[in-house]
């Protein structure tokens, strides 16, 4: 999704990141079954749905021992497939605005024009009325606003207010593992990437001292160091400065003479990842062409 058109220099964007309390465990079953029944689902479906949330038996257990059982009617497992699919269903008011979920995590985006706000604020609003409606608890400390603003002459912005309380308009967050800057450079994220991952070289060095074979150490490197470097590569990897670049190779570079076998720089990482999505992309538009010729 691009935040800002690069075309434009009189628009500008700011980012609501939301901060919903035990969003799970706040689903009330019997609203949720209302809202499925006017999507006209199958009764079987949302019954079983319902079935499924309500009278789960739940205990805890510390090694040997066991707490009574509770039976639990309200919320939705945590970790379940389904549970994400149920805890969203807020439309947009403006075109103009984005709603962007990952499971729990809501941002709001909206796109200034001209310094008006009222479309982006009314989303807000209404975002905040609709969390209220359905027992959603949003935490407005742990809220926080970023401003991307590229214009030459720019203004200062308005504090946002959430039941009387105002937001905290931050210059970067952590964002699904990525660090973003309000200025969108990649340094701060890059800088954790490579620090997380030169602390994990001190292992496999210890494994290698252990004498333990290369397959092994490869493992390993793919498992605790590779997969940081490469977490969410697609988005950050190509827009990176040289310096950021050659700091995160260097690592690899380290890795590979303690393992003492090839692997992956970070931009055939990167190419591999791409490549592979290109092909999914390309595989689901055919499947979509096919359907389409077969109801023809």
């Amino acid at each position: 999704m691009t935040i800002v058109p690069s075309h434009s220099h009189m628009l500008y964007a700011q980012m609501l990141f939301i901060d919903f309390s035990s969003a799970f465990n706040t689903i009330i079953p019997q609203h949720l079954i209302e809202k499925l029944s006017l999507l006209g689902l199958n009764t079987s479906l949302y019954n079983w749905i319902m079935d499924f949330l309500t009278g789960r038996p739940q205990s805890v257990r510390i090694w040997n021992n066991f707490t009574s059982t509770t039976m639990l009617s309200t919320g939705a497992p945590q970790g379940c497939v389904l549970s994400p699919l149920l805890t969203h269903n807020c439309a947009l008011l403006h075109s103009s605005n984005h709603i962007v979920k990952f499971a729990d995590d809501t941002t709001v985006v909206g796109l200034i024009s001209k310094i008006e706000e009222s479309a982006y604020r009314e989303e807000v609003q209404h975002l905040t009325a609709w969390s209220k409606a359905n027992s959603l608890s949003l935490n407005v400390d742990k809220t926080k606003e970023m401003v991307v603003d590229f214009r030459r002459a720019q203004s200062d912005h308005s504090q946002l207010f959430i039941d009387g309380s105002s937001v905290e308009i931050i210059n970067s967050t952590k964002f699904l593992g990525v660090h973003l800057a309000e200025n969108f450079t990649w340094s701060l994220n890059t800088t954790s990437i490579s620090k997380k991952a030169q602390q994990r070289l001190y292992f496999p060095r210890r494994l290698r001292k252990a004498h333990l074979p290369s397959d092994i150490l490869t493992m390993f490197y793919r498992g605790t160091i590779k997969s940081v470097l490469s977490s969410c590569i697609t988005a950050w990897f190509g827009n990176c400065t040289a310096s950021d670049s050659k700091s995160l190779q260097r690592i690899v570079r380290t890795a590979k003479k303690i393992i003492g076998v090839e692997v992956s720089t970070l931009q055939q990482i990167d190419d591999s990842i791409v490549d592979t999505h290109m092909k999914l992309v390309s595989k689901l538009e055919w499947v979509q062409c096919k359907f389409h010729l077969w109801d023809q």
